[in-house]
């Protein structure tokens, strides 16, 4: 099977294009492809759906998100995350509407008022509408990866009529006047001419049947509101506003549609003491000025454990050092970042009198030719105003 095109390439954009770019550019390249302009032209067709679905995704700002974050892996359903999986990576791209939906009128006065192919037609098969929760997970659960539930509202199919809108036991007939396409076509005579417009059937409102018994538990539209609880499952390596889609969780399709799709969109909570970049993890460890000095072996915490680390004589505040391997795994690999660790010197405070005086015997052992940053300084400053 030959390798995906990149969808802004489709398009002839690059990526982070805005929205009203995107728009243009699929309407341009649709009207070229469009197979009323191109019949009986494979190649073409093949382009325009490819065009088509180039949009369904870059269109849709979930999905427009994942697929810039993780490439045709973020909406691919092969590729191996699986349904509920982590950033979209579970259940590929499903047009909510054929293509005369998201064209709207766009070709229904090019062709000659051939609408009946160019339109949607209003009672085929329509996904349902997706939908956007939020949930707060904890910074280890992120981490880590955890199993949680949620619950929410959504339109579901009725269970009373399975979503046909009719009474258990009844059907419904093809409307009469438009015979069943949803839509009826009306003259209109000015003194330019006569025009001819397609619209909604008014007598079975565009759907093409007509409900003699509707079902009384949803009223004829096949769908009810319903309390549901989901389990999600987190991966580790997640982090702020990462994406974990529910595929088919979302509010039931319309007349034999596909359900939409649920996305679970993550904040996590601070951590006491980690800083998170990435995968990488940073750490602030005070530690004591004869530490500092003379070097010592110190106690670092990463997320699962304590480990050891040996502090060598002389080091400086703001030193950083590298704890290769104990950050957070990455949503897409085995691989796990670094926790950099910054060494900040505590000064002591509310010393009493034997200690203060310990500190004075102390400096004066020592002595300023132990400090050269600060001699540096020193002369710098005689330098610039001249020694007093």
């Amino acid at each position: 099977m030959a390798e995906k095109r990149d969808y802004y390439e489709v398009l002839g954009l690059k990526k982070g294009a805005t929205d009203d770019e995107i728009k243009r550019a699929f309407r341009k390249k649709a009207m070229e492809l469009h197979p009323d302009k191109n019949p009986d032209d494979k190649k073409a067709e093949e382009q325009f759906k490819e065009v088509n679905e180039a949009y369904g995704i870059l269109s849709d700002k979930e999905k427009k998100d994942l697929y810039d974050k993780f490439g045709h892996a973020g909406v691919d359903p092969n590729a191996g995350f699986g349904a509920g999986g982590f950033g979209g990576f579970g259940g590929g791209y499903q047009s909510s509407a054929d293509f005369g939906d998201i064209f709207g009128d766009l070709f229904s006065g090019m062709f000659g008022g051939g609408g009946g192919n160019a339109r949607a037609r209003s009672n085929g098969p329509r996904k349902g509408r997706d939908l956007q929760q939020g949930m707060r997970i904890s910074f280890k659960e992120a981490a880590f990866g955890t199993k949680k539930k949620i619950r929410l509202k959504r339109q579901s199919e009725c269970p009373s009529c399975h979503g046909t809108g009719a009474k258990d036991g009844t059907a419904k007939h093809t409307c009469e006047t438009c015979h069943g396409t949803g839509q009826v076509q009306t003259q209109q005579r000015t003194p330019f001419g006569s025009f001819s417009s397609v619209g909604p059937c008014p007598n079975c409102h565009g759907r093409g049947e007509i409900i003699d018994t509707p079902c009384p538990e949803c009223s004829g539209t096949g769908r009810v509101i319903q309390d549901v609880t989901l389990n999600v499952d987190i991966p580790a390596g997640v982090d702020n506003d990462s994406i974990i889609p529910l595929r088919g969780q979302g509010e039931a399709g319309v007349n034999g549609g596909p359900a939409g799709d649920l996305y679970i969109v993550l904040q996590v909570e601070p951590h006491e003491i980690f800083q998170r970049t990435g995968d990488d993890l940073r750490l602030d460890m005070p530690i004591s000025f004869d530490q500092a000095t003379l070097g010592t072996t110190i106690i670092v915490p990463t997320l699962s454990e304590k480990v050891s680390y040996k502090v060598p004589a002389g080091t400086q505040p703001g030193t950083v050092f590298r704890l290769k391997g104990k950050g957070v795994k990455s949503v897409r690999g085995n691989r796990y970042g670094d926790l950099f660790v910054k060494v900040t010197l505590e000064v002591p405070t509310k010393l009493n009198a034997e200690q203060k005086k310990a500190v004075k015997e102390m400096a004066e052992k020592i002595g300023p030719e132990a400090y050269a940053k600060r001699g540096k300084f020193s002369k710098l400053m005689d330098k610039m105003f001249g020694a007093g």
